[in-house]
């Protein structure tokens, strides 16, 4: 089943990848309501206009998945008025200065290194098993929050992918959404308009060649594959959704009614 979105979507200048999560289909027949759940990149370079869309969200909770060095990079959130902001710092899939570095700075040669033959997609696989293996405190601190009094709620990483893009998936899986709903949520951050920028720091037409970009494409893809692999990792450690809720995030069945009572129709 398809998702349903808003037709009037807004496209923000300074931030990336927004989007409002309501619409998508549980598995028992309900929605995930419009209005009370939403996701994007970083809210740093949001502009006064932008500022302005964001206030008007009525926005209880922004959750930060940024760690130190992503917000040494790009700065802090905007302040909204009247808004809870909560960092929860989450492992990057490319984490590590040093990578990064490479990934701005680095020659051919080096990116080859690095993220060839493979290496790039490889990397990404066992970070999205990491995250969901490792972070279940974190998750669990979200889910938690949201069943208590925190929506509506805005989910950000710094591209709204990865990090951002896990923790969706794990508050949908709670709320009993559709696996390929899920998923094609997920996908969604590969619209043109949605992609991370990539930045890098020489200007020179070599630095953004087709290899290059071939290369550097892993890290700024949302690709099923990788979803999938948290979503076998879950089965694989836990044996199933519910016991990882249960289990994993400490979900208790009454806190899981009282988010699905706070985010669906």
């Amino acid at each position: 089943m398809t998702q349903q979105v808003p037709s009037t979507e807004p496209e923000l200048a300074g931030v990336r990848n927004f989007r409002d999560v309501g619409g998508l289909p549980t598995v028992d027949g309900r929605r995930v309501r419009h209005g009370v759940l939403f996701r994007s990149g970083h809210l740093a370079h949001a502009t006064a206009k932008d500022t302005v869309f964001l206030a008007s969200l009525g926005l209880h909770t922004v959750f930060d998945f940024r760690n130190a060095a992503d917000r040494r990079l790009e700065g802090p959130d905007v302040e909204l008025p009247g808004v809870r902001n909560v960092n929860l710092p989450l492992s990057d899939p490319a984490d590590g200065a040093e990578f990064w570095k490479m990934v701005r700075d680095g020659d051919l040669d080096q990116l080859r290194s690095i993220l060839a033959d493979g290496k790039g997609e490889a990397r990404m696989i066992a970070s999205y098993r990491t995250i969901v293996k490792e972070r279940t405190g974190e998750h669990s601190r979200v889910l938690h929050a949201i069943a208590e009094d925190s929506v509506p709620a805005l989910m950000h990483c710094a591209a709204g992918k990865d990090r951002a893009g896990l923790s969706i998936a794990v508050t949908l899986l709670a709320l009993g959404v559709e696996r390929d709903a899920i998923v094609a949520d997920y996908l969604e951050s590969n619209a043109k308009h949605r992609r991370y920028k990539v930045h890098r720091s020489s200007t020179s037409p070599s630095a953004y060649s087709p290899e290059v970009m071939e290369l550097l494409s892993p890290l700024f893809d949302a690709r099923a594959e990788y979803l999938t692999a948290a979503l076998e990792t879950i089965e694989e450690t836990w044996g199933g959704v519910d016991a990882y809720l249960e289990q994993g995030l400490r979900l208790a069945p009454a806190t899981r009614e009282r988010l699905r009572e706070r985010l669906l129709d």
